[in-house]
């Protein structure tokens, strides 16, 4: 499956992968002047190189979206559901060579490159009851004679920039939905795991999908500059860090489109003294350490309330350290590499800065051993699972978004004092509470202001027919993406009255017309 989307180029004895852009229905197999190299995190070894979009390329994609959208929006929503339910059974039919290609590019574990998978299919699933979900809303009789009802309809072309950590299921909390309601589609992936997009191109195109619906433009900030200057998108999605949703929200909106920018995030756990700590401490090592920290919707803070720090740390300590983090490919994997030794060195940077500013060190990743990973990861980009104890608000590993396998544990007295401390930190994007008490869990999620809640739930990721996003510094926009709410940010409404003459003409009217 992963051959359909590359080509091999002989450099010395050793054969590159080639990943290009998507464009009106073809992969153009020809290197551009500017390329990125692609790594296996697991081993540090150069896999292949991906192409890197000049804003002619984008032009390119935007044009060929844009002849496609007049006949594609015009198609009725049912057919557009039956291309999507083909791509679906296609999607299902290759989800395993999807999952290599992400544990290849990105390095997760194949159980979690799985779940990726299956959370992007949902979206599908979702995106397929595209008739109902588009259904407007009638009024018969809204004045004397007239009637009054109202449409959802396309926007035009539309584009998505999504990042390296799920290079399948972030892209499809974007592109099923904005296509499925009429619009064309142009997707920038991040070019650290690039070949998943070009697989879906594929199967996309397989299942019937006309040439120049959905299109992909590999690249960096150029490429992403570009789409936001194009006169010709009307709307574009991001998924990232808060500087850059900023950046795209307020750039974005200068240039006239609707944006939707979903930010980074500092999620809490809160552990009450009633709630299972076995429980509890399972739910904060696998949100925490899972897809080695680099998730928006990771645990990296653990509120202990009261005695709950006693009783929990020595539990965490040793599951830290017990963390099964080898390659991907290995079965028995819990956590696999970092994505680059650029974010290895940063996030080891933030574990020094804890250290220096006096939060107690339980265990330290960066004595983790490459070689224990497994067979030819020597040169990976490699770190353990690290765990703080004593942090406190002021420090660097508390108030940034580290993006990586490391876990602060704040100590607090009471249930009041721990919402006030996640109230005040600037990201709003997941919360957690682990109690067996429904007063606690109720107070709880009524007054935390965060915008996905957890309930004995670690990683409260809504499901395809809800929305996803934060609140504060988490997001930037006012729909959130995917479920019901992005239907609607692809979408625009428009309201028709309409009126038949009948009888004796009245002549002209000068007032406001009113429900007589």
């Amino acid at each position: 499956m992963s051959d359909m989307s590359t080509i091999s180029r002989t450099a010395g004895a050793e054969a590159i992968a080639y990943v290009g852009h998507w464009i009106d229905g073809q992969d153009p197999q020809v290197a551009g002047a500017r390329t990125s190299p692609i790594f296996n995190p697991a081993t540090g070894t150069n896999i292949g190189h991906v192409a890197l979009a000049t804003r002619a390329d984008v032009d390119r994609a935007v044009a060929s979206a844009a002849r496609a959208f007049p006949k594609w929006s015009q198609t009725p929503p049912i057919r557009r559901a039956r291309v999507l339910f083909k791509f679906l059974e296609l999607l299902n039919r290759h989800r395993d060579e999807l999952a290599a290609a992400i544990t290849r590019e990105h390095g997760k574990v194949a159980s979690d490159a799985q779940g990726e998978v299956t959370r992007g299919i949902e979206i599908v699933e979702f995106a397929c009851g595209i008739p109902q979900l588009l259904k407007g809303d009638y009024t018969d009789q809204v004045s004397t004679g007239i009637d009054n009802w109202t449409l959802r309809q396309p926007l035009g072309v539309v584009a998505g920039v999504t990042p390296f950590n799920f290079p399948v299921m972030v892209p499809m909390w974007m592109f099923p939905v904005a296509i499925a309601a009429g619009n064309t589609f142009i997707l920038k992936p991040s070019p650290l795991d690039p070949t998943p997009s070009i697989m879906l191109a594929r199967l996309f195109k397989e299942a019937g999908l006309p040439d120049g619906v959905f299109n992909v433009v590999q690249g960096d900030k150029d490429a992403v500059d570009a789409l936001l200057e194009h006169p010709d998108v009307k709307a574009l999605s991001f998924v990232g860090s808060t500087p850059v949703a900023h950046k795209i929200y307020m750039e974005g909106a200068r240039h006239g489109k609707r944006v939707q920018a979903l930010g980074g995030a500092k999620n809490h756990m809160v552990v009450m003294p009633d709630a299972d700590m076995d429980q509890a401490a399972d739910a904060l090592i696998g949100a925490a350490f899972g897809s080695a920290g680099e998730r928006c919707m990771a645990l990296s803070v653990a509120v202990l309330v009261g005695d709950a720090a006693e009783r929990i740390l020595p539990i965490l300590t040793q599951k830290t350290r017990a963390l099964k983090v080898r390659n991907g490919t290995d079965p028995e994997a819990e956590m696999g590499p970092i994505i680059s030794t650029a974010a290895r060195e940063r996030i080891a940077g933030y574990i020094a800065q804890g250290q220096s500013e006096g939060a107690k060190l339980l265990v330290d990743g960066r004595e983790f051993r490459q070689a224990s990973a497994g067979g030819g990861c020597d040169n990976g980009f490699w770190l353990g699972g690290t765990l703080f104890d004593q942090v406190t608000p002021g420090m660097s590993v508390y108030k940034d978004e580290i993006f990586g396998p490391v876990l602060s544990c704040l100590r607090v007295a009471t249930l009041e004092e721990a919402v006030e401390l996640i109230n005040a930190h600037e990201y709003g994007n997941g919360v957690c509470c682990f109690t067996r008490d429904g007063s606690t869990a109720r107070e709880f999620a009524r007054n935390i202001e965060v915008g996905m809640v957890g309930i004995n739930v670690p990683l409260p990721v809504p499901m395809a027919w809800h929305g996803f996003g934060g609140w504060k510094k988490s997001l930037f926009g006012d729909m959130h993406i995917y479920g019901e709410e992005g239907v609607r940010f692809y979408t625009k409404q428009k309201s028709v009255m309409q009126r038949w003459p009948v009888g004796k003409r009245t002549g002209a009217e000068f007032s406001m017309p009113t429900a007589v």
